[in-house]
């Protein structure tokens, strides 16, 4: 009796512990039990690093330096990622490329979410001709090949833009042109997920009460409904970052995507593909990036999917 007593206890005890987590420390323990994503978050972290930080002790100017004499050098202690046909350090590019290649996954990640978060917050909450209108024109965008898109427009809009300047670094227009239409390419999942969510949502008791007091409906949208969609919104958000440095490493390849100087990990790769079999590094090491990076976003999105999820077991 005494040893059941006890079991009964220690039961109890342990369901008042799990209730008195707070939802953060749930999602945290969720989350780090996923030992793939613990890797993702890791290895992006490390790349962030490295990308970011190796601008403190490598100048974009030797970047972009050229030396014909040192052209197609395989890797060596100098060089450790060997250089490429004009003489240019790899590593050095590998890192200034690796910053332009995030920063476009991040830009277009974030007009993705806004675009799909107000189109499917407008269609879910208001229903009625404005959601027939608005889902008529997502699946409209649906049916647009976003490659075919994204070549067309890039060629067509390359030119177009002046070269900006941001933090001290010169950037060509096309960033700008490839950013944009991949945002307004990427947003139609997104947009679906969040109206399904607002439907559900809006009928809700909470929901309810607070048009019975007189709550306005941007203020319902904002402070009830859209706090209560934050995990699909996340983790379309990390997913987005990761196809949008796919996308660009696509057109990039194909010669219509970044253009000179500014490197990015997918212009590299179009440098490269003459000399595949005679200068395999000039492939490798941007490639190999790309798909680190591609594959750690993955895992860390697969991860916060199953944390946010309230039907996971704690």
């Amino acid at each position: 009796m005494e040893a059941t007593a006890e079991g009964v206890v220690a039961s109890l005890s342990g369901e008042l512990n799990t209730v008195a987590l707070s939802l953060r420390q749930m999602i945290w323990r969720r989350f780090r039990r996923h030992r793939m994503a613990m890797a993702g978050a890791v290895m992006l972290i490390l790349l962030v690093a490295y990308c970011f930080g190796g601008a403190l002790f490598v100048s974009e100017d030797y970047a972009n330096f050229t030396d014909t004499k040192q052209r197609l050098q395989p890797p060596s202690r100098e060089h450790p990622f060997g250089t490429d046909t004009v003489g240019r350090d790899i590593l050095a590019r590998t890192i200034y490329g690796g910053q332009i290649s995030m920063l476009i996954g991040l830009s277009a990640a974030t007009i993705e979410v806004v675009v799909g978060v107000l189109v499917g917050a407008l269609a879910g909450y208001y229903g009625g001709i404005l959601d027939s209108l608005l889902m008529r024109f997502t699946e409209a965008m649906f049916t647009i090949p976003q490659l075919f898109l994204l070549l067309v427009m890039a060629k067509f809009f390359a030119n177009k833009f002046p070269a900006i300047h941001i933090l001290g670094r010169t950037l060509s227009g096309s960033v700008v042109v490839i950013v944009i239409i991949i945002g307004i390419t990427s947003w139609m999942y997104l947009a679906r997920i969040v109206r399904a969510d607002f439907l559900s949502l809006k009928e809700r008791e909470f929901i309810v009460a607070a048009h019975t007091v007189g709550t306005r409906n941007l203020a319902i949208i904002a402070r009830h409904i859209l706090p209560n969609t934050v995990a699909p919104i996340i983790v379309a958000a990390t997913l987005g970052v990761a196809n949008a440095i796919l996308s660009e490493a696509y057109i990039s390849f194909l010669g219509l995507g970044v253009q000179p100087p500014t490197a990015t990990w997918g212009n590299m790769l179009d440098r490269a593909y003459n000399y595949v079999a005679t200068a395999p590094w000039m492939w490798i090491f941007p490639g190999l990036l790309i798909v680190l990076v591609v594959l750690s976003i993955n895992f860390l999105g697969d991860g916060l999917r199953d944390a946010l999820d309230p039907t996971t077991v704690t």
